[in-house]
């Protein structure tokens, strides 16, 4: 570690997203000076970039991060929650599917922005928590700690020992590392992009159920939708790229619309302006390791989506993201304060719970565009749960591990595996009973009809 002189900074987190101002909080309760530096102005004073709100499912992980630093109640009081899955066919119907077995769990929608900015707002009261706006990262040089940024007035430099990289999967802090040895990398990008829309309210009221999640899963493609506090809806569409390309006139996407949605075309009256300005997102996973790296001025480690980013489709990513820095908070409880310790603990506690989840949103992505369409699905589903009201607490499905627990995500693939293993001898067991004992009726009724005058 670096020797530290007049005006070098401890501990420097780049990004004030969500897990960039929690962290900062948290660090900042332990006694530890953080600069945050965010390339973007100030959240508070611009206006949000146009069809980039994306709204977050917020569940237990997510809570109970937000439970450290007292805005679990605040964000649950504005937010919306969603009991299950409103699934809307081609022909109009709606079936509404719990998301737990007794129907009383939910997942909570919530605007990134508005709890991006509860956080920043908790960061920046916290005494220790410095924040620089318009702090665009250029360069860090591991040799010397030294970080360079991009500003309105020009170039600016700060030197930390401690770097903390929350600025996103496409993290400036990570690009120091990427060609180092031993770095290994990979980016692996969906077919499909997503597009948001926006269903808006209707004589003051939800234009569709606001206690679930929507979702027109079309095989190959599907669009869901969030409700908000001002009783709109945020649509987003998750097609390929052909399927976007396809649609470039007013006609062709209102037909398109007419007939792949048509319960919900005509509630969208900016559909044609929507669709044509705003931007089409991508989709991709992000594996790297280690996270953390040492060099001679400073240290490195990767947060949230600069070390993990994960598909949305299961509504884990923030989650994830927060409860990095709860595992970084409790591993420098743990170590006293020894960055070097905490952060090898982090990693290694951290990397298979994150490769799980991410596995996890991949395969939740064909679950829903495609499977909870099937019948059989539907039936598999159906007697999870009514094995989980069977057996409250033994059998529990992965759903409900996921997103209403805190369980290691990396635990929760083997604990499935185990619990079908478990039923499936069950159930052999049973139906073994059962045909032993249809045998043995069988052969008493010939014995009786022998015997039979």
């Amino acid at each position: 570690m670096p020797e530290w002189g007049a005006g070098t900074e401890r501990v420097a987190i780049v990004g004030a997203g969500l897990a960039g101002c929690l962290l900062a909080t948290l660090l900042a309760r332990r006694g530890i000076d953080v600069t945050v530096y965010e390339r973007r102005e100030d959240p508070r004073v611009t206006a949000p970039e146009r069809g980039r709100s994306i709204n977050l499912a917020i569940s237990a992980r997510g809570l109970e991060a937000l439970a450290q630093v007292g805005l679990r109640e605040l964000s649950l009081s504005r937010a919306l929650p969603m009991h299950g899955r409103m699934v809307h066919s081609l022909d109009g119907q709606q079936s509404f599917r719990p998301y737990s077995a007794d129907g009383t769990q939910a997942i909570n929608s919530i605007s990134r922005a508005e709890l991006n900015l509860a956080l920043l707002e908790v960061a920046e009261r916290t005494r220790g928590v410095c924040v620089r706006f318009g702090h665009r990262l250029s360069e860090l040089d591991m040799a010397t700690g030294e970080l360079s940024f991009e500003t309105a007035g020009g170039q600016r430099a700060a030197r930390a020992g401690i770097v903390l990289a929350a600025d996103g999967a496409y993290s400036a802090a990570r690009r120091s590392v990427t060609f180092r040895q031993g770095f290994t990398f990979s980016q692996d990008y969906l077919q499909h992009g997503y597009k948001e829309l926006t269903v808006p309210s209707r004589d003051g009221e939800f234009a569709l159920d606001p206690d679930a999640l929507h979702i027109w899963p079309r095989g190959s493609s599907m669009m869901i939708a969030l409700p908000n506090l001002d009783r709109s809806f945020t649509c987003t569409l998750f097609w390929t790229g052909a399927e976007f390309a396809a649609l470039r006139s007013p006609g062709q996407i209102r037909d398109h619309f007419r007939r792949h949605y048509p319960d919900v075309a005509a509630l969208i009256p900016d559909l044609v302006d929507d669709y044509l300005h705003n931007p089409i997102g991508s989709l991709a996973t992000i594996r790297c390791w280690p996270w953390v790296h040492h060099g001679a001025g400073c240290t490195l480690a990767l947060v949230g989506d600069a070390a993990h980013a994960i598909v949305p489709f299961y509504g884990q990513g923030a989650n994830c993201a927060l409860e990095d820095c709860i595992e970084i908070d409790r591993c420098l409880g743990e170590t006293d304060g020894d960055w070097t310790t905490a952060l090898t603990r982090y990693q290694q506690r951290r990397k298979a719970n994150c490769d799980a989840i991410a596995d996890m949103a991949l395969d939740n992505f064909i679950e829903m565009r495609d499977r909870v369409n099937s019948r059989a699905f539907q039936a598999k589903t159906a007697a999870r749960h009514a094995l989980e009201r069977r057996l409250a607490g033994h059998y529990v499905s992965q759903y409900e591990l996921v997103s209403f627990s805190t369980v290691p995500y990396a635990q929760i693939p083997d604990r499935i595996r185990r619990q079908d293993r478990a039923m499936a001898l069950a159930a052999a067991g049973a139906l073994g009973l059962g045909g032993a004992a249809v045998a043995l009726a069988a052969a008493a009724s010939r014995v009786t009809r022998r015997k039979s005058p």
